[in-house]
């Protein structure tokens, strides 16, 4: 699965070309002009379309390192990043 931060104004372009290929992907606003594009697996997009409500920066620590994990991020460095935002959400 990828996450790709994008101008919105490539979405029509981006989204053509993923349905062409004939790729899942689920589309969230990002900032004022900008969209997170997150594509591969059908799968792997249906858990995000589950998980995710709302802006990346406001998910629980939980749903970050799902997400973290499905990115493919590197386990252990989710492991710290978890136990370190339980830290400062019980400060």
């Amino acid at each position: 699965m990828v996450l790709y931060t994008m101008s919105q104004k490539y979405e029509s372009y981006a989204v053509n070309r993923l349905k062409e290929q004939g790729i899942a992907h689920y589309i969230l606003p990002a900032g004022k002009n900008t969209i997170n594009l997150f594509f591969g697996k059908c799968e792997c997009i249906q858990v995000i379309k589950l998980l995710i409500d709302g802006s990346l920066s406001q998910l629980s620590p939980e749903k970050d390192f799902i997400l973290g994990s499905l990115l493919g991020y590197d386990v252990c460095a989710q492991c710290t990043r978890y136990c370190e935002q339980l830290k400062k959400k019980s400060a």
